[in-house]
């Protein structure tokens, strides 16, 4: 069980480094677009998702101008957000993709569904990078598909966000 589950983890990051990687590098833009200069970073983190803000904020490599992000939080039109979200349709991810377009605040958003299926929130999203589970990787003693590793996804998409971000920065 274990190499099958190596070997469908394997392809679902290989499937999003070969289908993503212009909206990873256009998103590590976005972000950058703060971070070169006197804005900060918010990742606005849902659900499991969460993880993603501890490991950025708290990893030996912690991401640069990155502050935690709350609906306390004012954000200003020289901050980038990226949100993360399991489902697009997340309420208070919705929410705060609302708040952030009405501003005029350009933002990123990583979420499960498809851009086609996302909806308002692929619409309002500056840019927009699907994670590509749409069923479990491993099949179970029933039939069922098990292991929905949404979170070791959005790391991987966070980890190559963080790679070019750090990138762009030390070029400036």
């Amino acid at each position: 069980m274990l190499k099958m589950l190596s070997t469908q983890t394997g392809g679902l990051l290989a499937q999003i480094a070969a289908n993503q990687e212009e909206a990873i590098e256009e998103s590590a833009r976005l972000l950058a677009q703060a971070g070169a200069f006197e804005g900060t970073v918010y990742f606005a983190c849902f659900d499991e998702l969460q993880a993603i803000e501890l490991n950025a904020l708290k990893a030996a490599e912690p991401f640069k101008k990155l502050r935690p992000w709350t609906k306390h939080v004012e954000i200003t039109d020289i901050d980038r957000v990226c949100i993360f979200t399991r489902h697009a349709n997340q309420p208070d991810a919705l929410a705060l993709a609302h708040q952030l377009y009405d501003a005029f605040i350009p933002f990123a958003v990583v979420a499960n569904d498809k851009e086609e299926d996302a909806g308002e929130m692929a619409n309002l999203a500056y840019t927009y990078i699907p994670i590509g589970i749409k069923k479990g990787l491993l099949p179970n003693e029933l039939g069922e598909r098990i292991v929905l590793p949404h979170t070791l996804a959005a790391l991987f998409i966070y980890e190559a966000i963080k790679l070019s971000y750090d990138e762009i920065l030390a070029g400036m």
